[in-house]
Parts: C-alpha cells; sequence; structure tokens
C-alpha cells in the first residue's frame, strides 16, 4: 500500500472522532478485498496481511465498502450475530467448491452428518487440479455454508461444525 494512501487514512482518522479503526485486508497480488470501519471503542484486531489504524474509543460500526472523498464508508447491514458454539471448517484455497466426488454422486456430507479429523468434507477446484478438502474439527455438520459448484475464496467458511453434537 501506498503510503500517501495511509495518510488519507489517517486523516480520515483524525477529521471523524467517531471512527476508531479501518482495517483494509488485502487479497492476491495487493488488490484490496474488503474495508472495514469501526466507530471507537471497538478496534480492529490484527491478522496477518491487514493494515489497521485506530484511535480512541465509542460502539461498532461495520462498514462494507472503501471510504468516500468526504471519508464516510458507505453503511452495510450489521453482520449476522457469531455462531459462538460451532465451528467453521474453511477454505484452505481459492477455487471451485463442489460437494460430491463427481456429479451426481452422494455429497461427501449433508447437514446433520458427523465429521472426523481428517474426514474429506468436499473438493475445491483450483487450476484443474481436484483438492480433497479435510475436517480439521470432529462434530456434527449443522450448516452449508458454500453453494456446490460455485467460486470460494480463501478462509471462507464452507461447513459449520457443532462439536458438542
Amino acid at each position: 500500500m501506498k503510503l500517501d494512501i495511509i495518510a488519507q487514512i489517517v486523516q480520515i482518522l483524525k477529521d471523524a472522532p467517531e471512527v476508531g479503526a479501518i482495517e483494509i485486508r488485502r487479497g492476491l497480488f495487493g488488490a484490496w478485498s474488503s474495508v472495514r470501519v469501526s466507530k471507537a471503542g471497538h478496534p480492529a484486531t490484527n491478522a496477518g496481511g491487514h493494515l489497521i489504524v485506530s484511535q480512541a474509543a465509542g460502539p461498532a460500526l461495520v462498514a462494507g465498502g472503501a471510504p468516500d472523498a468526504e471519508g464516510q464508508a458507505p453503511a452495510a447491514p450489521p453482520p449476522s450475530p457469531p455462531k459462538s458454539q460451532l465451528l467453521e471448517i474453511k477454505s484452505p484455497m481459492v477455487g471451485t467448491f463442489y460437494q460430491s466426488p463427481e456429479p451426481g454422486a452422494q455429497p461427501y456430507v449433508k447437514v446433520g452428518s458427523r465429521v472426523n479429523v481428517g474426514q474429506v468434507v468436499c473438493i475445491i477446484e483450483a487450476m484443474k487440479i481436484m483438492n480433497e478438502i479435510e475436517s480439521e474439527v470432529s462434530g456434527v455438520i449443522r450448516e452449508l455454508a458454500a453453494q456446490n459448484a460455485q467460486p470460494v475464496e480463501f478462509g471462507q467458511a464452507l461447513f459449520r461444525v457443532d462439536p458438542h453434537g
């Protein structure tokens, strides 16, 4: 990220005291994949590869796009409540998600299926290579978070698993 852009972000924070943090996530090859703006008091947490600029405190506001010329971020609907007891099986790569080993075959797992660590739960096709994705958790599949034959991003939730089920 260029220094002039960082300087503009810092200026937005100075000019808008209600803004506490701006988190910019970078995707592949340095492209911006998302921007999150938080009100003071709920600073963004740092994870690798992210730029987080923050200041003081107050309630949280999450925005889905880049700030405009006035430093205001477009409004976004509030995030859904966290599924605290469910663990996520996430995509380890960018590709196309498939629930079954071949068209017309039964899916590896369905909602209600029990999974164990190391069990194949789906396939992600990347660059014409079919990659079997194994579960890193044990439990019962409670939600299917990806659509069959649709693209998925790195780190995107594919399944939500109840470890106590």
